[in-house]
């Protein structure tokens, strides 16, 4: 029942589409935002089950609407825009030939936001160093609670 509804959603927003470029005339509003952000990965992800998909792909004007609006609004996919989605930066090596000193920036970047840090600690007062002198005659400088404890 579900598939037949989807199904049946899908023909009706066919129909209402009709041949024009958007489901309102000629400039796309957010109607058409909403839409096809459901359609194109419907379109392109790989379904167990693909009726749904068939059926979309069976419904021409809806197939040339995200392709239209792939084009028009994501040009850098390049090709056919419904062939792949753009690829994740390095997943072909390319961007360790961009950028040979890459994990050197990142290892540079991370020390200098630790000593950034710890700077701000000590200046700050959050951290302090306090060096364990011995005092004269061997004994340890005496602290608050012991002064206390001697009266």
């Amino acid at each position: 029942q579900l598939y037949r509804e989807a199904r049946e959603c899908l023909t009706l927003l066919s129909q209402r589409l009709g041949s024009q470029k958007f489901f309102f005339g000629d400039s796309p509003a957010s109607l058409d935002a909403l839409v096809f952000s459901r359609l194109a990965p419907l379109m392109k992800a790989k379904l167990p089950n693909g009726k749904l998909q068939q059926h979309l792909k069976s419904l021409q004007n809806l197939c040339n609407y995200c392709t239209s609006i792939l084009s028009l609004y994501f040009p850098w996919d390049g090709g056919d825009p419904l062939t792949g989605a753009p690829r994740a930066a390095g997943t072909d090596g390319s961007e360790a030939e961009e950028d040979p000193h890459k994990r050197r920036k990142q290892l540079l970047s991370v020390l200098v936001g630790l000593v950034a840090m710890l700077g701000y600690a000590f200046l700050s007062g959050i951290v302090s160093i306090q060096r364990g002198s011995v005092g004269p005659a061997g004994r340890q400088p005496v602290t608050l609670e012991e002064e206390e404890e001697e009266e």
